[in-house]
Order: structure tokens, then sequence, then C-alpha cells
């Protein structure tokens, strides 16, 4: 029996077939709508069970979960207020020296310098926040805040800081240096601060991870623990923290396993012998809701800061932490920034980058950050008049008729292929009037090293054909 010949039609007629498409709407509108339902009928198989989406629910859960267990809840809605919170409790007892471990949110809100204004001396225990705090500096990343500062520095800075040190660069003496001065403070310290990492809502226990045990002592030694936590931290269940920390030592320090995991459930019970008497937690907003109101943005909440994307960020390798003028820089502050600061502040960070990519590829949680750059470009050049469904603060912050009108052109030009042949005509004539450099981009960046042997390469030494 003859197989029924198969009849294809011609691939050198797709662009006339590919335009009669594009010209028929019904055809368009049809398709759209197809796939549409597919889509949707697809994510219904595969629930998005982000944590996120239940997070107020499990804001209260992990509420009367740590109230149980006699630890003091607190809701902050801003920075003005968690900080006026932690100086209630230092008030209230009539504490003068606070030991604080690594803690972004605290960074965030700016404790040091409040508590300091008031008269009380607050001492950053994880070194490398010591050293920044004797500079009289911000953290320039959020996982090796003095990444920035050369052992010449350091030893500069404790020759001048700390009684009784003589100028060394080796580095061993001078991690002694510091932990022998650190040591003291937090014996001496009334109260201890910390941060948080996740928070478990089905037990109420609070997930710490460092590498030199400072978090522990500042934990444990002093008689009261307040920890400040962004509210964005809290997951369901303690067993779900187990793969985010293998995520977060992996991304952050290239570790299988970071030195210390704290696990923190309620003050100092009947018959322990140590740990603190009494316990705070102070749960901070600053924004947050804002970009939980989104539902695109809302994926900004998922960062573990790790600071991969910042170690691969093309922009922030050149021109470091501190140019960014915010606590979190590099590509997670470009996006979490604007909801901490608004617009108005921070309208400039989303432009800092080439949108290459590499940030939101090297994401452990896959945060789409370029395409959280892209929306937040637009929110910061919308018209500040026009409504929206969750207008940003600081929206329109760069907005420009001039541009408007530029990109209106643009957008015509482009929507009609005759207007776009022209366009195109006029500008491979005019191409003499482009600048031969586009910016620092392509002066500054490093070009990319050779793979050490092409595809091409490899099948010439097999002898096969190309």
């Amino acid at each position: 029996m003859n197989a029924t010949p198969m009849h294809f039609v011609p691939s050198r007629d797709f662009k006339a077939r590919a335009r009669a498409a594009l010209d028929d709407p019904k055809l368009r509108s049809s398709f759209r709508g197809a796939m549409d339902f597919l889509q949707t009928k697809r994510r219904a198989q595969f629930p998005d069970d982000d944590e996120l989406q239940h997070l107020p629910d499990l804001l209260v859960q992990l509420e009367e979960n740590l109230t149980a267990r006699g630890v003091h809840v607190h809701w902050a809605e801003t920075a003005a207020e968690a900080n006026e919170i932690i100086h209630g409790i230092v008030q209230t007892h009539d504490a003068k020296r606070v030991i604080k471990g690594k803690s972004m949110a605290s960074e965030e809100i700016e404790l040091n310098h409040y508590l300091e204004a008031r008269g009380i001396d607050c001492i950053e225990s994880d070194m490398g926040e010591y050293i920044v705090q004797l500079a009289h500096e911000k953290p320039s990343h959020i996982v090796m805040p003095a990444i920035h500062k050369t052992k010449a520095d350091i030893a500069g800075l404790f020759e001048q800081h700390i009684p009784d040190t003589r100028y060394t660069e080796d580095v061993d003496e001078l991690i002694q240096t510091g932990r022998r001065a650190l040591r003291r403070a937090f014996v001496d310290a009334d109260i201890g601060l910390s941060g948080v990492n996740f928070a478990a809502a089905d037990t109420g226990t609070l997930w710490l991870v460092e590498n030199e045990g400072n978090g522990r002592l500042s934990t444990t030694v002093p008689d009261v623990h307040i920890a400040i936590m962004g509210m964005e931290k809290v997951v369901e269940k303690l067993s779900h923290i187990v793969p985010l920390s293998s995520l977060l030592t992996r991304s952050a320090t290239g570790q299988a396993i970071t030195t210390y995991f704290n696990l923190i459930t309620g003050p100092r019970r009947e018959g322990e012998r140590d740990g603190p008497r009494e316990m705070h937690v102070v749960l901070l907003d600053n924004g947050r809701t804002q970009a939980y109101a989104d539902e695109q943005l809302r994926a900004t909440l998922q960062c573990i800061r790790c600071g991969a994307c910042m170690n691969h960020c093309p922009v922030y390798t050149r021109i470091g932490g501190h140019a960014y003028g915010t606590t979190y820089p590099g590509p997670i502050g470009k996006i979490i920034s604007p909801h901490l600061l608004g617009l108005e502040e921070t309208a400039d960070l989303p432009t800092a980058s080439s949108l290459c990519g590499a940030c939101g590829e090297v994401c452990p949680v896959r945060i789409p950050i370029p395409e959280l750059l892209v929306r937040l470009r637009t929110e910061a050049n919308r018209d500040p008049h026009e409504v929206v469904a969750h207008p940003l603060r600081g929206q329109g912050a760069k907005f420009s008729r001039e541009e408007q009108f530029v990109w209106r052109f643009w957008s015509g030009a482009f929507a009609h292929p005759r207007a776009y042949k022209v366009l195109r005509w006029a500008a491979t004539r005019l191409r003499a009037f482009a600048p031969k450099h586009q910016m620092g981009w392509t002066r500054h960046r490093e070009p990319l090293k050779p793979a050490a042997r092409s595809l091409h390469d490899l099948m010439r030494e097999r002898g096969q054909p190309e």
C-alpha cells in the first residue's frame, strides 16, 4: 500500500503568511483568548505555593506562637516607629549599652544613630559591621560589610580607636584584636539586639545564620534580647527553613553550610542556665506592604539577603556599594529601596543597570530582578496624576512630557511597517552622528574571556563536518 503523500507548505512563504495572520484581527483575538485560557489552566495545575501569598495569616500565626512562648511582639509600620519601640524597651530597663549582632533591618532604620543621639552606646559585634562602625560608614555589601576596606585601612582604624593597639597589617592579629575588644562588650551590655534570617510561624522559632558566633553571644549573654525582622521573613513551617538556609549559605559565601545556625524559641525557661530573661520581636513594615500589594512587585519580598545578585552585577562590581547611598546596594537595593524610601529618593537606582540579566540568573529564589527594574523605571516615568491600581510612593518622580513625546513617536514608528522602514532608512544614513562610546559602559567594561576551545574547534579536531 502506498502511503498518502504529505504536503508541506514552503517555508520561504513564511513572511507572507505571517503578515496575513497579523492583518487578521479575528485570528489574533481568538489565539490570544485561547492562550490566556491554557496558561490559566496550567497555573491551576501547578499552584504557586509561595508563602508570600499567605503572609498576613502567617504573621498572625507567628505572633500567636511567639506570645505563647513568652515573647513580646511589636508591630512597626515605619522606621521611626521601630526606633521608638526599641528605645522604649531600652528606657524601661534603664539600659546604657546595647550589643548588636548583624542586622540589615537595624541598618535600614539607622538604629545606631538613633540610640547614640539619645545617649545609648550601640556596638556592632559582627567584625565587618564593627569595622565600618569605627569608620562611621554604611556597609558596602549586605553579607561582607567591610569588603571595600584593605588590611591597611583596618590596621589604621584599630590603632586609632582601640586603646593600646599597635599598627599591624597581620590579618590574624587584626582579627584577634577586634575579638578582644568585643568580648568585654558582650558581658557589659544591658541588651542584646539581633536580626532574623527566617521565622517559623508554626513554632514561633527565630532562625539566625552566622559565621562568627557574635549572634549567639548577642542573643544569650544579655538579660534582654530584641530581635528586629522584616515582616517578609516569616515562613509557614520550621522544616521549610532548612532548604532556604542551604540556598543562603551557598549563594552568599560559597559554603555548603555556615558555622552557626541559631534557633531561638522564647526567653530563658525555668531550669535553663543561659539565655535572655526577656525577649522582644519587632515586626518591621517600612514600605513592605506597598510591595506586597502589587502582584508583580511582591516578588521583591522573596529576597533572602544572600548578596549573589550584587556579586555578579557589572554595575555594582565597578562602583561598589556606597555609590548607591542606600542600605541595600546592588540589584536588590534597586528594587527594594524604592519601597522603603519612595521613588522621589531612588528614581535613579533602577536605571543603574545594563539589564544583562546576571542578577536574575544567579538569584537562588528566582526573583525576576530585570523585569522589576523595568517596572520601576516605568513607575518613575509615569504621569504622577495617572490613576493606577497600586500607586507607588513617588510615582512619576522622573516624569517628563518631552520624554513622553519621544516614546510615543517611537511607539508609533514601530507599530506601522511603512513608518519603521522609513525610520530605518534614515537611521542608517545618519549613523555618522551617533556617539562612538555609549557613556561609561563601553569604555570601562572588561571584554569577555575567550572560551578555551570553541565548538568549531572541537568539530575540526574530530574531523566532523561543520
